[in-house]
């Protein structure tokens, strides 16, 4: 009938496609009217349902699709949808009272359970500072502590707690498992798969001689070798070294924030130099990116099957993160990377630092620090 002027049959069009969704807006609907009789159902209700649905179901998959490539799987398994949600704070929290069948359970071995080698000596695994000795009332220091303001005691109470915790860590002290002769442990952690966290009492320009595997470098979108660090890097480094970061540079561009890229050590210790661009405190989820710079830099180690990684204190520096904050955000970061990365080739983790004050805030944070 449509050869002889007749009208053309109309194509129905979906509402999932009038919407612009995958997810099917009918059957959202009718889940909706079926669980809920006695309401009217607006227009939009089965929409914002489908597109939600979508969303999330998407968000899931990216993450688990990470968990498999991470353990080197091509399929999406229960298990890997478990360990992307439990390592997402936000769809952790929607999700805690779903059972995922055959997703199995989150890795939590205590410590003590761990095989330990044969002959090696039991040592506490994280060095704590003991509370200061009593010592006698004398009206002399009764006259300077009324004599002080009550910033300026606060302010010298807080510098002596963390030289304290500082001294007491070099006292418990252990050299076994360093990278160098001239380096000492203060305090070590000992994660759920039995990768270690160690803590080093040394100036940042000391990392350009550091005998690891991998050495982080903090820069900027430039790669610029200004800082103490950078100058070590490129003195030790050489000519091939600084050739390296240049061609980085020409290649790839400026370093987005939370990037990483990596270089060859060349003359240095190292087998490697990872640079990073740490986000700055107050941009725009500068938490996040935090977490996410860590993440890129153990991944690109794990690339290179490196066993030993060195960072100095990121983000607490000229980025501006509280120190207590950024140690707190690069401690999670580096246990959850593990959990996430069943299979990881790193063993240990150093932390190169040099002012008491860090030095004691991350022997409490390292403490404080689960294990599963």
């Amino acid at each position: 009938m449509s050869s002889r002027g007749g009208k053309k049959k109309a194509t129905k069009t979906s509402r999932s496609t009038k919407a612009g969704v995958i997810f099917p807006v009918g059957r959202m609907l009718r889940y909706i009217k079926r669980g809920l009789p006695k309401y009217r159902i607006g227009v939009g209700a089965p929409v914002y349902m489908a597109a939600v649905l979508e969303y999330l179901t998407a968000e899931i998959l990216e993450l688990a699709g990470n968990a498999a490539r991470d353990n080197k799987k091509g399929r999406v398994t229960p298990r890997h949808i478990l360990l992307a949600i439990a390592n997402d704070e936000e769809l952790n929290q929607l999700l805690k009272g779903v059972t995922i069948a055959a997703g199995g359970v989150l890795p939590n071995i205590h410590p003590e359970l761990l095989a330990k080698k044969r002959g090696s000596k039991g040592k506490l695994e994280v060095v704590v500072a003991p509370p200061p000795a009593k010592k006698p009332k004398t009206s002399g220091k009764k006259a300077m502590v009324k004599k002080l303001s009550g910033k300026k005691a606060a302010a010298a109470k807080a510098k002596k707690q963390a030289v304290e915790v500082s001294k007491a860590a070099s006292a418990d002290s252990t050299t076994d498992g360093t990278p160098a002769d001239s380096f000492t442990v203060l305090s070590s952690k000992s994660l759920f798969l039995g990768q270690k966290l160690n803590l080093i009492h040394s100036e940042v320009s000391n990392l350009a001689g550091f005998d690891v595997e991998g050495v982080i470098n903090p820069t900027n979108a430039d790669i610029d070798l200004k800082d103490d660090l950078g100058k070590a890097l490129e003195k030790k480094g050489g000519k091939e070294f600084v050739d390296a970061v240049d061609d980085l540079k020409k290649k790839n561009g400026p370093l987005d924030v939370a990037g990483a890229a990596l270089t060859g050590g060349f003359g240095l210790p190292a087998k490697f130099v990872i640079h990073c661009n740490s986000p700055g405190w107050g941009s725009d989820r500068c938490e996040d990116l935090l977490d996410k710079t860590v993440k890129n830099c153990l991944a690109l180690a794990d690339e290179k099957k490196l066993k030993t990684v060195a960072f100095p204190s990121i983000g607490s520096g000229g980025n501006g993160f509280p120190k207590q904050t950024a140690a707190q955000l690069i401690l999670k970061a580096i246990s959850s990377y593990f959990v996430a990365t069943m299979s990881s080739s790193i063993k240990t983790v150093y932390f190169v630092l040099f002012d008491s004050e860090s030095i004691g805030i991350y022997v409490q944070e390292m403490a404080k620090l689960e294990t599963n």
